[in-house]
C-alpha cells in the first residue's frame, strides 16, 4: 500500500506547521509536502478578486506542476474601520509578500491615523483541494471557506502564531490568537474551520491505493 501525498501550497513555515497539526489530529495517513519541497516552483500570480480564487488559482497550478494533489489556502484580515482591507491583500499589504512585522505596523498605523475607529475585525480562509491530471479523480475541485469574527487590539500580544494573529482577539476570548494554545487556536480559527469542513474531501479522494 502506497502512502497518499498531498503538496501544501504555501512556503510559510507557520501556515505548514499548521496545516500539519490539523492533518495529523484528523489522523489521516498522507505524506505532506511544501512548497519548500518544490524550490524551483515559479510563483503563483494572485490575480483572484477573492479569497477563493486565489485559493483555487494557487491549488490548481501546483497540482499541475508537482503531479499530485494539492492543496491551498488563501487568507487575510478584514478590519471594519479600513472598509474591509487588507482583505485578500493581507500577506503584502506593507508592499513585500509575507513581511509580517511591516503588514501588522502598517495596519496599526493606519488605524491610529483614524478618528475613534472601530476595532471590529475577522479573518477569512478559503481552502481550495484539487486533484492532479492523470489521478483517477482527475479534475476534482473543491473549495470550502471559515471566518472567525474578533477585534484588533493596538499593541501586539502573544508569540504562537503568525501574521496578524498577535492584534487579532478572537470574539469570547481575553487572548489574541498569538496567545491561544495551538490546540484551541487550530478549533476556532478561519483556517481550522475551512479544513475541517474539507477534510472529509480529502479522506475520500487520498486513501493509500
Amino acid at each position: 500500500m502506497t502512502q497518499a501525498k498531498i503538496v501544501l501550497a504555501t512556503r510559510n513555515v507557520g501556515k505548514v506547521a499548521e496545516f500539519e497539526r490539523i492533518l495529523n489530529s484528523a489522523n489521516l495517513d498522507i505524506h505532506v509536502l511544501g512548497l519548500r519541497d518544490y524550490p524551483d516552483m515559479p510563483d503563483v500570480e494572485e490575480t483572484g478578486s477573492t479569497f477563493a480564487e486565489n485559493a483555487l488559482l494557487k491549488a490548481e497550478q501546483i497540482a499541475q506542476y508537482t503531479g499530485l494533489p494539492a492543496l491551498a489556502d488563501d487568507s487575510g484580515l478584514c478590519i471594519d474601520a479600513l472598509g474591509g482591507a487588507p482583505g485578500i491583500f493581507s500577506a503584502r499589504w506593507a508592499g513585500s509578500h509575507g513581511d509580517d512585522k511591516a503588514n501588522l505596523e502598517k495596519v496599526l498605523r493606519e488605524i491610529k491615523e483614524l478618528k475613534d475607529p472601530s476595532l471590529a475585525a475577522h479573518f477569512t480562509c478559503a481552502v481550495a483541494f484539487v486533484m492532479p491530471k492523470g489521478a483517477d479523480s482527475e479534475g476534482q475541485v473543491v473549495v470550502r471557506e471559515g471566518r472567525i469574527e474578533g477585534e484588533i487590539v493596538m499593541e501586539p500580544r502573544g508569540s504562537n502564531g503568525f501574521g496578524y494573529d498577535p492584534i487579532f482577539q478572537p470574539r469570547g476570548y481575553l487572548q489574541t490568537t498569538a496567545e491561544l494554545p495551538s490546540e484551541i487556536k487550530d478549533q476556532i480559527s478561519h483556517r481550522g474551520q475551512a479544513l475541517a469542513k474539507i477534510l472529509p474531501e480529502l479522506t475520500k479522494f487520498l486513501e493509500p491505493q
